[in-house]
């Protein structure tokens, strides 16, 4: 099937249409039913009678928003009338809640006249915390949401006219800098001369844009003093002297080409016509003004965006409405004003210049996306937009005084990344640990705190080694350790090739001083082959031998862990999960008496899973199955609150099963309960009786952890591989791992391809588990 009946196929399969409404609340028993409905509603009733602000505290207005539209301008088609536009609303509401966790109800209104929108959405005022209007032609438009803003106490928004001027905003902005012009000095030329085409004008002007500089064209040529035809009030702010009155003779000598009218009324011909370095921003949807080909064909030194994600630089409205609404609705604000517009504008332009995240990478076909020409704005499924376009909305909002409440703005940050994922919040949580254990004094190879002359503990760093320390994400990854104070990162490397990485990425400053490692000329390499041989010298390893394997970083790295130069080693992103194994177990070995497990941490909206072994013992006997729960146990508890419960896993259900493989899972958990009488267990039980309250409830009352583990070991590495790459593929959680346990020494392996983050969370990790070690429990932060 090709686009057009893919999309008619994704809109009517199964339940019609994109949306549907879900409880937010449980409503499973009578007594859930008695407090949803009658009797206990009407306490939540009287409260807001008595105060209408109590409807944010006791109802979902504060997080729902209207999408309300009559169907006038539906994208490129025109006025279609509110049925036909009600697909678009839908979408709309989709993507509020995808990108910013805002509920919609979309409002489709069988009204023409401008005076009958106004009057529907200020019946709709108690119901909802905002209104987003969305394809009403222009000046009507203009007129619906000047007088709304007037009337009504909750943000109004039309994101056919700011959406675009915000985002395009972003990007001019971006533009400007990469080709060294001046926003006071650079010639503008608009064309539409609608809703889009307008906001944008306003927001340039505020930008810095000089208004002698703007030309205005539509589809009657150059907007210019004494025309009649086609014009209105808000056109007429952009009339201007000038014998221009097409839009190629308003090209000639300018800098900046801003498109939001219709397909193909720019020639490369017109292009050629503009100064040095133009910019041109072709927005038309969903055929641009001009394609970038055929902009690229003769100024090979233009910077094109468009409206498409097909091509680089796509100026896409989902960048700006979900984000800028959730600053406005968790503050509560009265209006979105154009201080707030102007603070995501630089938000988004400020975003553009960081690193950008291998997921976002991965989301779009594994393209490698850097601030540059080809890269103005980020991407829309770039989840950090979130976490810079709404502080930066809400600070204004407060800044501005429209905001109704105010916000502890690092508290604010931190609520905004649950809406990311638990894993945001479980990682802050594991960060604020490490580092209130770095604040201690915590250090693996002292005997406790060292304190100073002021009587206070000395700040401790643990020491981690990054064997691929020439990989850029490694480098990256370093230099956010430093900065938030995780570790203090070793990297091993040619260590010419990593400086000059490092200066490439831009971190010459923020690793200055950070320690450079190249193990073929390191002074340690011959006490490492020593060291080495006597460990392997009855394992076919000769001196020789050991001092050639001391120039592979794996090895290095790990005697250096090994003879106290480090305090750990995390390494694997470049290479198999054996390669990087096989040389920490040589170098370091595992735990006297321990067996060596990897466990995937699984992070769920509402409870975190721990599965172990998932990596290394593919068949373990009853005996080393107890250890790998032990040791699973005890590590999971240092990352959680609640208490550890462990579930035995088995295809069988207490008892219902004699066979050898439950058998041997039934004498695992006795070993436990005889070993660590201090860990909640049970078994053997199946998977669904581990995680569903109900089913021990009926069948098994004795279960000791009643549907509520938290910590599932898995009988073989067979079923355990399948399930973690089950969990991973088919459900939301987000996996962290694998980590390693049963080491002699502090030892993480990376996964293949992780991206940067992924080194920074299981760098905090590794220097968790450092701090374990020393104190026996990790300090709360």
């Amino acid at each position: 099937m090709g686009l057009y009946e893919d999309a008619l196929e994704y809109h009517s399969r199964g339940r019609k249409g994109k949306i549907e409404v879900v409880a937010s609340k449980s409503v499973a028993t009578q007594h859930d039913l008695s407090l949803a409905y009658s009797p206990g509603v009407a306490e939540p009733c009287r409260m807001i009678a008595e105060s209408e602000d109590q409807v944010y505290e006791y109802t979902a207005k504060g997080n729902l928003v209207a999408v309300v539209s009559n169907g006038t301008a539906v994208l490129g088609l025109g006025n279609i009338g509110p049925y036909a536009a009600k697909p678009v609303m839908e979408g709309k509401g989709v993507l509020f809640k995808k990108f910013a966790d805002i509920d919609v109800f979309d409002i489709e209104l069988n009204a023409v006249l401008p005076a009958d929108v106004i009057r529907a959405c200020e019946m709709l005022e108690p119901t909802f915390g905002g209104i987003n209007l969305e394809d009403i032609k222009a000046p009507e438009c203009f007129e619906i949401e000047e007088a709304l803003k007037k009337k009504l106490k909750i943000p109004v928004f039309h994101d056919d006219q700011h959406g675009t001027a915000v985002i395009s905003g972003a990007a001019f902005l971006n533009a400007l800098e990469l080709v060294g012009k001046k926003i006071s000095e650079v010639k503008v030329v608009f064309t539409g001369g609608g809703a889009a085409s307008i906001a944008c004008a306003n927001l340039y002007l505020n930008l810095g844009v000089r208004p002698e500089n703007i030309l205005m064209t539509d589809i009657k040529g150059v907007i210019y003093k004494g025309r009649v035809e086609e014009m209105n009030p808000y056109k007429e702010r952009y009339a201007v002297d000038t014998k221009k009155r097409t839009l190629s003779e308003a090209l000639e000598g300018a800098d900046a080409f801003i498109g939001c009218s219709a397909g193909n009324i720019m020639t490369g011909e017109m292009a050629l016509k503009m100064a040095k370095d133009p910019i041109i921003f072709a927005m038309a949807n969903p055929d641009p003004e001009i394609s970038p080909e055929e902009v690229l064909k003769v100024r090979s030194d233009a910077i094109v965006a468009t409206g498409r994600s097909d091509y680089p630089n796509q100026v896409n409205n989902v960048l700006g409405f979900p984000f800028i609404f959730r600053g406005a609705l968790d503050t509560r604000a009265s209006a979105i004003n154009e201080e707030m517009k102007m603070a995501a504008v630089k938000a988004l332009a400020s975003l553009a210049k960081q690193d950008v995240p291998e997921s976002v990478s991965r989301a779009y076909s594994g393209a490698k996306f850097r601030f540059g020409r080809d890269y103005l704005i980020p991407k829309p499924f770039d989840r950090r937009v979130l976490l810079w376009v709404a502080p930066a909305v809400a600070q204004a909002a407060i800044d501005s005084g429209v905001a109704r409440i105010k916000l502890d703005m690092p508290k604010y940050r931190e609520r905004l990344e649950e809406h990311l994922g638990s894993i945001y919040t479980v990682m802050r949580g594991i960060k604020r640990r490490v580092i209130a254990g770095v604040h201690a004094g915590v250090h693996a190879d002292s005997a406790g705190p060292t304190i100073g002359v002021d009587g206070n503990p000395i700040r401790a760093l643990p020491k981690i080694v990054l064997p691929e320390g020439e990989n850029l994400k490694i480098i990256k990854a370093a230099s956010i350790m430093i900065e938030e104070g995780i570790c203090e990162p070793i990297l091993l490397g040619d260590d010419n090739l990593v400086r000059e990485r490092i200066a490439e990425a831009g971190l010459t400053e923020a690793l200055k001083g950070m320690k450079i490692i190249r193990p073929s000329s390191s002074p340690y390499r011959q006490e490492f082959a020593n060291k080495y041989f006597e460990r392997r010298s009855r394992k076919g390893v000769t001196p020789a031998t050991a001092y050639q394997v001391m120039r592979q970083m794996n090895y290095f790295g790990a005697m250096m862990v090994q003879e106290g130069h480090a305090d750990g080693v995390l390494n694997g992103m470049t290479q198999s999960y054996s390669s990087t194994l096989k040389p920490a177990i040589q170098c370091i070995g595992t735990k006297p008496g321990k067996r060596l497990a990897g466990i995937y941490m699984f992070i769920f909206k509402k409870r975190v899973l721990w599965l172990a072994d998932t990596t290394v013992n593919i068949d373990p006997t009853a005996e080393e199955l107890a250890d790998i729960a032990i040791e699973t146990a005890r590590m999971a508890k240092q990352f959680m609150v609640q208490e550890t419960k462990v579930a035995m896993l088995s295809f069988s259900n207490f008892g219902s099963s004699d066979h050898p493989a439950v058998l041997k899972v039934r004498k695992a958990t006795e070993i436990i309960r005889a070993r660590a009488p201090d860990i909640t267990v049970d078994g053997e039980m199946q998977a669904d009786t581990a995680l569903v309250p109900e089913i021990s409830q009926e069948s098994f009352p004795f279960n000791g952890v009643a549907g509520d583990a938290n910590v599932l070991i898995f009988p073989d590495l067979q079923s355990s591989n399948i399930a973690y790459k089950l969990l991973a593929r088919l459900t939301s959680a987000e996996a962290i791992g694998p980590i390693l346990i049963g080491m002699n020494k502090p030892m993480m392996v990376l996964q293949q391809n992780s991206d940067v983050n992924d080194v920074v969370n299981m760098a905090a990790i590794t220097a968790m588990e450092i701090q374990m070690r020393k104190t026996g429990a990790m300090p709360r932060g």
